[in-house]
């Protein structure tokens, strides 16, 4: 195995390219270098690399053998190929001209001068002559493609890895901060977490292990950008599947989730079986689960719900803390008027209305909470008898 061969192979192994790949792509950086010093108008260049030694490596022109054409049809392709700016006058000349490539095919009679057994439809490979120049410089030029080239491979592979991952969840490692963005170390490439997408008040330290959503996968210029995201409803769940057993054998069900990142989640769980204790289970002996979840999502509060088939059950577990007078169901529009006392008010709303936010993403209804009748007439009694 010569010097080169070992090579190439150590740049497959370090890389994670095929060696068929690489090899292919040295022979396109060959043929490019045999073109432009070498190869004349209208040839397919197309080289065969020798391990051994590439200043041996065997120089083609490839073409494909077609029906004669006849010599008025020929002048005219003749002229159009010269031609930098094809006529489009006659859009029948046109669509006869572009069925013969004089760069890729061949008419039998030219084609039997070459190889008397040739037919129609047959790959005829026309050996050219290496010039000695063609030896010396093929090397380093083929360096100089083949370092290009391994690069474009290598980002078009991340970025296939990283395509098959966009929308989901994976663990990376907080490499720096860039002014608002902050990279994160994913292995094979690095993420952009931006600053939408970061937990406000979340410190993102270098050697900090994080999970992160890939958002959007895009492939650049400069290779890969692959748009991170600490925000997601999706990590909520991820956490949730990894860290509670019950839920990732499927003994408990993750109905739903809602989330204010950085601030509160509100999570549904259900399950089936009379033995086990969905909210429970989530918790952990004394809070240990939940408070892995809280760490992993950098602190934010999470209240585990119940799910429940009936809407209006499921509407006052959502309100939880809160605690529900009466709820009444609007089925058509998928509304809910829920009534509390005065001073659960307060506590349903939420500060800022998040509560009552989460709960009804967490659902899936439109929630609209106000006091009960006796109570605002309480208030207003109350308020007139102040007023005299």
């Amino acid at each position: 195995m010569t010097e080169l061969t070992n090579a190439i192979k150590q740049i497959c192994d370090e890389k994670g390219l095929s060696y068929e790949a690489v090899i292919e792509t040295i022979e396109s950086a060959l043929a490019a270098a045999y073109r432009k010093d070498f190869g004349k108008k209208n040839q397919n260049i197309k080289v065969e690399f020798n391990e051994e030694d590439i200043s041996k490596s065997k120089v083609y022109d490839i073409k494909t053998v077609v029906d004669d054409m006849p010599e008025e049809l020929l002048e005219k392709e003749e002229e159009a190929v010269e031609s930098e700016n094809k006529s489009a006058d006659n859009d029948e000349i046109e669509e006869e001209v572009r069925k013969f490539n004089p760069k890729t095919e061949i008419q039998i009679t030219d084609a039997k001068t070459v190889k008397k057994t040739v037919k129609v439809g047959d790959e005829l490979k026309i050996k050219l002559e290496i010039p000695a120049a063609y030896g010396r410089m093929a090397a380093q030029t083929a360096k100089q493609v083949i370092i290009q080239r391994l690069r474009e491979a290598e980002r078009e592979m991340v970025f296939n890895d990283f395509k098959e991952k966009e929308h989901e969840v994976v663990t990376g490692v907080v490499q720096r901060r860039e002014g608002k963005f902050v990279l994160v170390d994913l292995g094979k490439s690095v993420g952009i977490l931006t600053n939408d997408e970061q937990i406000p008040g979340e410190r993102y330290n270098p050697g900090d292990r994080i999970k992160v959503y890939v958002k959007e996968v895009s492939l650049k210029t400069k290779g890969p950008e692959i748009i991170l995201s600490r925000t997601s409803e999706e990590i909520l769940r991820k956490v949730f599947y990894l860290e509670i057993p019950e839920i990732s054998n499927g003994l408990i069900e993750l109905k739903s989730v809602a989330r204010e990142a950085g601030s509160r989640s509100k999570a549904a769980v259900w399950t089936d079986s009379d033995n086990v204790d969905p909210i429970g289970s989530c918790v952990g002996q004394r809070g240990a689960r939940i408070q892995t979840i809280i760490s992993e999502l950098g602190g934010e509060k999470v209240d585990i719900i119940e799910y429940d088939d009936d809407p209006a059950k499921f509407i006052s577990n959502a309100l939880s803390p809160a605690k529900i007078i009466s709820i009444a169901i609007n089925h058509e529009e998928k509304k809910a008027k829920v009534m509390v006392a005065s001073d659960q008010l307060s506590l349903a709303i939420g500060k800022g209305g998040q509560n009552a936010r989460l709960a009804a993403r967490l659902t899936g209804w439109k929630i609209d909470i106000s006091e009960s009748g006796e109570n605002a007439n309480k208030k207003e009694e109350k308020q007139e008898e102040n007023n005299n």
